[in-house]
């Protein structure tokens, strides 16, 4: 059994205030949750309307199946049309 965790900075080009980066977020949020029964929380930048890091957590039965989703999840992430990928960071214990 293996935890892993998938962190992505992105950056809200077309945010100009913390309500339309909540409805990018929560939209973003939503859909991974939905889709890949997985744990979503932002995790830093709660405060910056241009920016922001949302991280997801999973519990497997192995480290291929969590690097499956999270391939899946990337892939969900870069064709969300409100933000873009410019760093992603993953660990699995």
């Amino acid at each position: 059994m293996v935890v892993a965790s998938l962190t992505w900075e992105l950056s809200l080009p077309g945010c100009s205030s913390l309500k339309e980066k909540r409805s990018v977020i929560r939209s973003l949020r939503d859909q991974l949750r939905d889709r890949f029964n997985v744990s979503v929380a932002e995790t830093d930048l709660n405060d910056v309307h241009t920016r922001a890091e949302l991280t997801i957590a999973l519990v497997a039965t192995d480290g291929v199946f969590a690097e499956s989703v999270f391939q899946k999840a990337d892939q969900l992430v870069e064709a969300h049309g409100g933000a873009v990928i410019v760093g992603v960071r993953r660990e699995i214990y």
